[in-house]
């Protein structure tokens, strides 16, 4: 028996989703005190942003605000003009596809009502299949809902934080990184608390039905992964295709061929570029990350229903993960102090180890939480399902699944760290072959992306050889856990990124002084660092969740092993490792087609416009910055379908055509392939913005010789950059999703599967 009682057990764990959420909301309440007051702007806006205390020399601040005003409105109108263009195209989606849903598990035993006996519990009955098509089906539409609302809570908070990021840079770069990182830790802690309260309340509403049949209720609860998983594919893919459009279109006319600064207000594109950062970066991210969580939740749960304690109907073990979860909510509020309150930061060079620290202590406070609930929430041994046959596993045992899953995720982060952060050799030697022409900086970018997946990939390895040893498929679905456990901090750090871009950018467009626009680079170059280190740790926690979804779903579709020299399962397997290039090549044409037109406009605009590159001066006409809003939005929500039909049609139509054997072949070959490909391609991406960067900077001899901007070095960079940015915004974010969301709508179909699939073998 557990040391935590039952109904101890249910008061913390929605207690602690509960402190999250009002942790989150006393953030928002500190970034608000930058005031709004009510005053009528020359565009009819009817707020403008209040400067307090400190006033730069020589600017008019009253204008300076209104024009603060004016950006940060038209960004979060186009941002929200997208969101929600998007959200109605996957609301029938959800529709639809939770219809298919129901359709494919009630046929399973052709809509009966009658109980049946079940799969692992012997000699006991369980609820008819028909409940599993409903449930799962409400599963589904709840994970679905909650990714929506992850990612518009998460664009809300940072369109309501760039503009005051920007004004609290007159006052110092620390106010400024106090609130870019708070308005960051309003969206990690919405999301990982909104995620634990949906899945812990659907999973005590389900019990009111299913009583003791536990097995089907936490198999229909794997509908919560699908559904946050799915709305994550379409977010990442048509938030990553809108940023980068606007991005490369504004990159190459305004940088490489007008040399103006990348955030000028004379350049067409530039509102566009900056919607796309709350969209892609901030949005789909959200979405994203929300998805690994309930996946590996899930997967978790799924896997201990089967368990000694499943079957025994221990609540307390089997919420371990949902306590796991808790605990992180815990440890991240309290390493969020270390940065806004405990250590103050006083220079620019203080930023990045800053948010570094967070990553460590976060890790080490997290270690600790992980063996207390360890000894307290489970049995000191209980037995676990494993393949046909029982494995004896103690409590301790999964204190160092879950602990190794946690530090991995320490090691991936801090790999990606070197091989994108300006600091060290890696991006300064990438930076260096840009004397020679943008040919050896690609060649160099490439290069460094291909080794920087050497460490990670080790790093999972030892993860999964480890866990798996200690306690088989539980143990991989825990340590993926392990390294989503403190996902709050990860998503503010992340976030933070995105929100100091957007601060940069508004610094420029309202005409605030070199000075408040170096801050704001500094504040985004550390964040462009993080956000890399951000989507490191989607990828490894990424992989793990895969395999522990892989696991299930062999076990639920009654697989007893995935054989490779058999034709069926080989044939799946190099079908499955082509797809991650599949998809790649999808996203990154999609970029390419829809910033080709971009392009085309801004050059127009910069043609036709008389006046245009000599400034937005009294009485001159503004670029039409609606019209690239508009060819970003139409582009993303067209061009983000085939990629997602890819992904949601490949495991149905390989199982019901070629069978369960094949569908393992090709799950087993798309993960092992896309964690290379993914991790590849953010790197690479990463480390060509940063030696951009690093030549933009000149804070070192080294850098000042290759720039300053405008040169021969400095173009070849942004080059560079260019060609990056669909790799490690777009496609390399995305395939995290491709390998997390066919494995868990394989296990949510299995039983459907195992049933009626592989009817194309039968005639063969």
């Amino acid at each position: 028996m557990s040391a935590l009682s039952e109904g101890l057990t249910q008061i913390v764990i929605p207690l602690a989703s509960l402190v999250g959420i009002g942790f989150a909301l006393l953030q928002w309440f500190l970034v608000s005190r930058v005031k709004l007051s009510s005053q009528d702007s020359s565009n009819g806006y009817k707020q403008k942003l209040i400067e307090s205390d400190e006033e730069e020399e020589g600017i008019n601040n009253l204008e300076i605000s209104i024009k603060c005003t004016e950006i940060q409105h038209a960004i979060s109108v186009g941002a929200n003009s997208f969101l929600f263009t998007e959200y109605k195209y996957l609301g029938i989606f959800m529709c639809v596809f939770g219809a298919i849903i129901f359709l494919f598990l009630g046929s399973v035993k052709g809509f009966s009502t009658k109980s049946e006996p079940c799969t692992y519990s012997q000699g006991n009955t369980c609820k008819p299949a028909l409940a599993n098509a409903i449930f799962s089906t409400i599963a589904f539409l709840l994970g679905a809902l909650t990714s929506v609302l992850s990612g518009y809570l998460g664009m809300k908070i940072a369109t309501y934080a760039n503009a005051r990021t920007t004004l609290e840079a007159r006052k110092g770069v620390g106010k400024a990184f106090i609130t870019a990182f708070r308005s960051g830790a309003v969206m990690g802690f919405l999301l990982a608390a909104n995620g634990l309260l949906v899945l812990y309340v659907s999973i005590n509403l389900f019990k009111l039905y299913y009583g003791d049949d536990w097995e089907g209720l936490y198999e229909s609860i794997t509908g919560y992964g699908l559904g946050g998983s799915s709305m994550a594919l379409f977010g990442r893919v048509g938030g990553g295709i809108y940023t980068k459009a606007a991005d490369v279109g504004a990159d190459l006319v305004g940088k490489v061929e007008r040399n103006i600064p990348e955030d000028d207000p004379r350049n067409p594109a530039v509102i566009a570029d900056n919607v796309g950062d709350n969209v892609g970066d901030i949005a789909g991210m959200g979405s994203d990350l929300f998805g690994s969580y309930a996946e590996s939740s899930c997967a978790a749960l799924f896997v201990a229903s089967i368990s000694s304690f499943g079957i025994s109907h221990e609540f307390t073990a089997m919420s371990y993960p949902l306590l796991i979860s808790s605990m992180g909510i815990v440890v991240c509020l309290i390493t969020t102090l270390f940065a806004t309150d405990l250590f103050e930061i006083k220079k620019v060079s203080d930023i990045e180890p800053s948010l570094k620290r967070q990553l460590l202590i976060s890790t080490v406070l997290m270690t600790a939480g992980i063996a207390v609930v360890s000894f307290f929430a489970l049995p000191s041994e209980f037995t676990l399902y494993n393949f046909g046959t029982e494995k004896e596993v103690k409590n301790w045992h999964l204190f160092f699944c879950v602990a190794i899953g946690l530090w991995a995720g320490l090691i991936i982060g801090y790999t990606t760290e070197y091989y994108t952060s300006n600091a060290y050799s890696p991006v300064q030697d990438v930076a260096d072959a840009c004397r020679t022409g943008a040919a050896t900086n690609v060649i160099f970018g490439l290069a460094l992306g291909y080794k920087s997946v050497i460490i990670p990939i080790f790093a999972i390895a030892i993860a999964i050889y480890v866990s798996f040893s200690l306690a088989a498929m539980y143990g991989i679905a825990v340590a993926a856990l392990g390294m989503l456990s403190t996902i709050a901090t990860g998503l503010a750090i992340d976030a933070y990124g995105p929100i100091s871009d957007n601060a940069g950018g508004i610094a420029e467009m309202a005409g605030m002084s070199h000075k408040i626009r170096e801050r704001t680079d500094a504040l985004d170059a550390a964040g462009n660092t993080t956000a890399a280190i951000g989507k490191g740790f989607a990828i490894g926690s990424a992989a793990l969740v895969s395999l522990a979804l892989f696991g299930a779903y062999v076990s639920r579709a009654g697989i007893k092993t995935v054989d490779v020299l058999t034709p069926k399962a080989f044939i799946g397997l190099i079908v499955g490792a082509m797809l991650p290039y599949w998809f790649s090549a999808m996203t990154m044409k999609s970029v390419g087609s829809a910033a080709l037109k971009m392009v085309e406009e801004v050059r127009r605009q910069f043609n036709t416009i008389p006046g245009l590159m000599e400034g937005l001066m009294e009485g001159r006409v503004k670029p039409d910055y609606a019209n690239c809003v508009k060819i970003s939005t139409d582009a993303s929500l067209r061009e983000m379908i085939p990629p997602g039909a890819l992904v949601m049609l490949t495991p149905l139509i390989v199982g019901t055509l070629f069978g369960v054997e094949t569908l393992a072949g090709v799950l087993a070959g798309a993960l092992v392939s896309g964690v290379q490909v993914a991790i590849s391609a953010s790197n690479t991406g990463g480390a060509w913005d940063n030696a951009k960067k690093y030549i933009e900077a000149g804070v070192s001899e080294h850098a000042k010789s290759l720039g300053p901007k405008g040169s021969e070095c400095h173009k070849a960079a942004v080059i560079g950059d260019t060609i990056g940015d669909p790799l490690k915004d777009t496609s390399g974010p995305s395939l995290n999703i491709l390998i997390k969301l066919m494995a868990v709508e394989s296990l949510v179909f299995a039983p459907f599967f195992a049933a009626h699939g592989g009817f194309l073998f039968k005639f063969i």
